[in-house]
């Protein structure tokens, strides 16, 4: 029976189980979570908190106090900087204890106690949470479901928003593409007229020389002609 036992004494002695608390203290706020056993986890948690509490204030009085108890200036002089810039909003429950099963020695109910505000899995789950859901002051069914449909409306805002962008940017790709073959089309035709421009002459030229030098040899061939027949005509 345990009648009028309000502590746990951890089948320990009294100095034993303070400095067993106060390495555990140090340990959980430099590393901000350990494993234990649920009951350690629970003499802790009363353990810690009223020295983070105290810590909220930065006073010399404080800093002595909390040193009192965990007997580690690193210790407390962490508590006084990291700590306490995430902690200082919260008013209580600084700590968490996640049962993780039991041991497998003796089958003790083991946990993970940690700092609430320096799990980021958590913090970042309660930030998404607090954006989606929006209520108006009058309350209502009707304000609920507008709350409900406005974060709705806002993505296929954004997706139209989006695929407006993409069908703008291909759309400019496009006329891009056009520009480049018209332009290259442009540079094709006038290179090939310059090509006819230039083959013709290159190859007439021949020609008309060929018909001139045939020109000029018939005319000669008929005088030849001519005076062979007059000879002939004078010997007959």
């Amino acid at each position: 029976m345990r009648h009028g036992k309000k502590i746990n004494h951890l089948g320990r002695t009294a100095a034993h189980r303070k400095a067993m608390l106060a390495n555990m203290a140090c340990s959980l706020i430099e590393h901000k979570r350990i494993n234990t056993t649920v009951a350690k986890a629970k003499e802790l948690k009363k353990y810690v908190e009223p020295l983070i509490t105290k810590s909220k204030n930065d006073t010399t009085h404080n800093r002595r106090v909390v040193f009192s108890y965990l007997k580690n200036k690193y210790a407390v002089s962490e508590l006084f900087r990291e700590v306490v810039a995430k902690v200082g909003d919260r008013p209580g429950g600084y700590t968490r204890i996640i049962k993780t099963g039991n041991r497998l020695g003796d089958n003790a109910e083991m946990c993970l106690i940690e700092l609430v505000d320096f799990n980021e899995i958590y913090t970042n789950e309660k930030k998404k949470a607090a954006k989606t859901t929006r209520r108006s002051r009058r309350g209502g069914k009707g304000s609920a479901a507008k709350a409900e449909s406005t974060p709705k409306a806002e993505t296929t805002q954004t997706v139209e928003e989006a695929t407006a962008v993409e069908a703008a940017s291909e759309a400019k790709a496009e006329e891009v593409k056009a520009e480049e073959t018209a332009v290259a089309e442009t540079e094709t035709t006038k290179a090939e007229e310059s090509k006819t421009e230039k083959a013709p002459v290159e190859e007439v030229a021949p020609e008309a020389k060929s018909e001139e030098t045939s020109a000029e040899e018939k005319p000669t061939e008929t005088k030849a002609e001519e005076s062979n027949d007059k000879e002939e005509d004078k010997t007959e």
